[in-house]
């Protein structure tokens, strides 16, 4: 499982990619294309035109990495195909890899203690 640091900007390219594409040809399709630079500190995730694939590019400190997953059964949940990106966080990456509905996923409103009592 790929677990990403805190503080990790990550973000899904919309658009499916060409699977054929390795680490270093991902990496300047993000930066040229959707300005979001795996080497310096962005993992982005991209799309298959199946929708049971997916790859991740990010720099993990000592080098480029590419994670790759495709689902035995079933498919990815993916936003509307258009061109772009959109950002996600840990928490939806983990439920996207997990094959979940990762967009059903919001962040709790946090509560300030004085406003409890």
């Amino acid at each position: 499982m790929l677990t990403p640091p805190n503080g990790l900007a990550i973000f899904v390219a919309t658009k499916p990619v060409d699977f054929r594409k390795g680490a270093d040809s991902l990496a300047v399709l993000a930066r040229e294309k959707l300005g979001c630079d795996p080497l310096k500190g962005v993992a982005v995730v991209f799309r298959a035109e199946r929708a049971d694939r997916l790859k991740v590019v990010v720099w993990d400190g000592t080098g480029l990495a590419l994670y790759w997953k495709r689902l035995e059964s079933g498919a990815f949940k993916w936003p509307p195909v258009v061109d772009g990106a959109m950002r996600m966080n840990a928490a939806q990456l983990a439920a996207l890899l997990s094959g979940m509905d990762w967009t059903r996923m919001h962040a709790t409103p946090i509560t300030a203690p004085d406003a409890l009592a």
